[in-house]
């Protein structure tokens, strides 16, 4: 299950601290380990004294909490979280939404495309101002058959067995699809969940003419967690997001994961 060691790309900035807020609270769920970073450009010792002083922020606003706090130097932020987390063996990266997003909502920046379009790890990206509640409510997993969605039903199924959380399937009718065969394949997934994990997910197809309007139609309850499967496109143990999930993405009012194709 992922969690077991969390990676969080800390700025100072809102979105740096959405991440820490939202890396904390998982690593209290599963025990994990936190390690809260900032990257910085080579050749700036201004820029590596200002990572350092950042940490030194982060620390006070985690307080007690166990993290261990580290700045790595790397031409561009993204690639350094992702190299980091390799080194270091964490299996998520926690970022935050760029600035000047809308509240609620995951504005892409620079940072959050790299590892959304390259990372080894799974990554989480939290929605601008999200606070997190003290335990997660429910795992949805966005489903459309696939294999890399159906190896990703299994893991989320694990997790959620793990979690003590309820699961829920959702798949996307956008009014271009036969909704008979959505339906049916949706079915093939909960059973597939309940083989692997004896949980019996709860399945719903949302329905809209784009993305956002049928997020929009859909209940997100508070502590909701959305898990999206790497594109087919994806390198093996690569995330790499497609299009329309990147539009899910970006409508989304709560944390979204994306898991690595291959991801065990």
């Amino acid at each position: 299950m992922i969690g077991e060691h969390v990676i969080v790309g800390y700025t100072g900035e809102s979105g740096g601290r959405d991440a820490l807020a939202l890396g904390a609270a998982i690593t209290r769920v599963t025990g994990g380990d936190l390690t809260v970073a900032t990257v910085y450009p080579p050749g700036s010792p201004g820029l590596a004294v200002e990572a350092q002083a950042n940490l030194a922020h982060a620390a006070e606003e985690l307080g007690p909490a166990p993290a261990e706090y580290l700045t790595f130097e790397s031409r561009g932020s993204g690639r350094g979280l992702a190299v980091l987390a390799g080194r270091i063996r964490a299996d998520l990266i926690v970022v935050g939404s760029a600035g000047g997003g809308q509240h609620g909502r995951i504005a892409i920046g620079a940072t959050s495309d790299h590892l959304l379009h390259l990372s080894p790890e799974a990554v989480m990206v939290a929605p601008a101002r999200y606070v997190p509640p003290e335990e997660p409510a429910r795992l949805t997993l966005a489903y459309v058959h696939r294999p890399q969605c159906d190896a990703a039903v299994e893991r989320v199924a694990q997790a959620a067995l793990r979690l003590g959380v309820p699961l829920r399937l959702i798949t996307f009718d956008l009014r271009t699809e036969d909704q008979g065969r959505l339906r049916d394949d949706l079915a093939l997934a909960v059973r597939l969940a309940w083989e692997s994990s004896g949980l019996e997910a709860e399945s719903e197809v949302a329905e809209g003419h784009d993305l956002a309007a049928a997020m929009s139609g859909v209940e997100w309850l508070p502590g909701e967690l959305l898990v999206c499967a790497a594109s087919e496109d994806a390198q093996p143990h690569r995330v790499f997001l497609g299009e329309l999930s990147m539009k899910l993405l970006r409508a989304s009012s709560c944390p979204v994961t994306v898991l690595p194709r291959g991801f065990s």
